[in-house]
């Protein structure tokens, strides 16, 4: 049986480390062909974001795109320190129950440093919850599987990183604006939605809140761990008959259709070298001398991954999905819908489709989110905030764009990029529509500013296309 090089993870990257390999593969192949020379320009002018927006402006908000709900509270709420503190305790009382039923399906106790780990957490202790964390990981925070690890603490593996991934946000986050990030992605959700989340913020946060508030629990997923046996076991714990889990034959079969479908590509790219690449950025797809094709790297992982989602909806047909991305998983656009923050997977259905309307929608709601973001002081203070906004904004951006909806999609970019100037995926995602628009002169402009403004990201960004090897994006 083929086996991947890397691991799948069960962790996705917490904001500060969000560009893993396969993005910033992704964002150095768009910058390399940015800065390539510049081709003539067309002598027609695309139609700008502002023309085709009001034209196109609806007269209500749409029930999908759920434009009403604040990003941001209208006001600070001295005891948010409070409120969150009390969360976490509750959350960790929570996780160590569901490590003693975990325990109990695998027939084993739980360790007394996993006992201490969880009290840590209640105690909200940072220092206290990090070094308890350090003693239990074994050298690896990703991963269930690790050497380093007791075989009872790798058991217990995914309740302890969900733990400990809902202390780093807290930690890592102002809590008024944890508050604000956590309500705006629930209050998007219909109910009985499974909510999949993608990166550390937009899983963890919510799943604090969605545990911890009262009223409708949702399903809480993450798309980044579906290839992981033991996750899958802590799933099926924590929600028990509320869904038809994944079964490890369903790993075993996505796995081999990409290998199958990884082979063709490579053979195509192999015997057709003078034809588009079929294989994408930062796909690691290689041919040993037995003949036989391994695959590895961020962007297998995910592509197993986004296979995993499908069957998981598949195998319930009757529930409706909401995701946050990691990385794009491009598969999902065709048949989805805004919905607030997030994104809701197949939605389209007759009288809702990703129509003019409902993408000059999508439009207002990130522009009136943009607003409240930048002006609510505490969250225009918090990195870690306007890059989780600007992510996301961006995500709606690649929606709109998969869909045709071009002038929406650019001002969405604008509006990430806006939100937070630090972060190179809109810049880039802008850059690439706007090259493929006909206007690469501006997109080079583009992305010459944003290294002249972080000269750090460009060092960051360069090597991975280089002839010299690179281990990937520096931390």
């Amino acid at each position: 049986m083929h086996t991947p090089k890397t691991a799948s993870p069960d962790r996705s990257k917490p904001p500060s480390r969000w560009l893993g390999v396969a993005l910033i593969a992704s964002l150095a192949l768009a910058l390399l062909r940015l800065l390539r020379p510049p081709a003539p320009e067309p002598t027609t002018a695309a139609a700008s974001p502002e023309t085709t927006r009001s034209a196109t402006s609806p007269s209500r908000p749409d029930i999908r795109t759920n434009a009403g709900p604040r990003i941001v509270s209208s006001a600070p709420n001295p005891k948010a320190e409070e409120i969150v503190a009390a969360k976490l305790a509750q959350f960790a009382q929570s996780r160590l129950m569901l490590a003693h039923a975990l325990a109990r399906r695998h027939c084993i106790y739980v360790p007394n440093e996993v006992k201490q780990f969880f009290a840590a957490v209640e105690s909200g202790d940072w220092e206290r919850i990090s070094a308890a964390f350090a003693v239990l990981h074994g050298g690896d925070t990703s991963g269930s599987y690790h050497s380093g690890r007791s075989p009872d603490v790798s058991k217990l593996w995914p309740v302890i990183l969900d733990t400990y991934g809902v202390a780093e946000q807290v930690h890592e986050w102002p809590a008024q604006q944890l508050l604000d990030y956590g309500n705006a992605i629930l209050g998007s959700l219909r109910p009985g939605m499974v909510y999949v989340g993608g990166t550390d913020n937009g899983r963890w946060i919510p799943e604090l809140l969605n545990d911890t508030s009262g009223g409708e629990s949702h399903i809480i997923l993450t798309q980044n761990a579906l290839a992981d046996s033991l996750y899958l076991d802590y799933v099926a714990v924590q929600y028990g008959e509320r869904f038809e889990a994944l079964k490890p034959d369903d790993s075993q079969r996505a796995f081999a259709d990409y290998v199958a479908d990884a082979s063709r590509r490579f053979a195509h790219d192999r015997d057709f070298p003078e034809e588009p690449k079929q294989l994408r950025p930062g796909e690691e797809v290689t041919m040993g001398e037995d003949g036989r094709i391994s695959v590895g790297g961020q962007v297998a992982v995910m592509s197993i991954n986004e296979r995993l989602l499908a069957r998981l909806m598949d195998k319930n047909p009757d529930l409706s999905f909401a995701l946050q991305e990691s990385s794009p998983l491009t598969g999902t656009y065709a048949d989805a819908l805004p919905l607030g923050p997030v994104m809701e997977l197949r939605g389209r259905t007759d009288g809702f489709e990703l129509t003019a309307d409902r993408a000059a929608e999508t439009l207002t709601f990130w522009e009136l989110a943009a607003g409240e973001v930048l002006a609510d002081a505490g969250t225009s203070a918090s990195p870690s905030a306007l890059k989780s906004y600007s992510h996301d904004a961006v995500s709606a951006g690649n929606l709109l764009e998969s869909h045709g909806h071009l002038a929406q999609a650019e001002a969405t970019f604008r509006l990430a990029r806006q939100i937070s100037p630090e972060n190179p995926e809109p810049v880039f995602k802008l850059g690439q529509l706007l090259d493929r628009s006909g206007r690469g002169q501006e997109a080079r402009a583009l992305v010459e500013e944003f290294f002249t403004a972080h000269p750090e990201q460009r060092e960051q960004m360069l090597p991975v296309f280089s002839d010299q090897p690179t281990a990937g994006p520096k931390p």
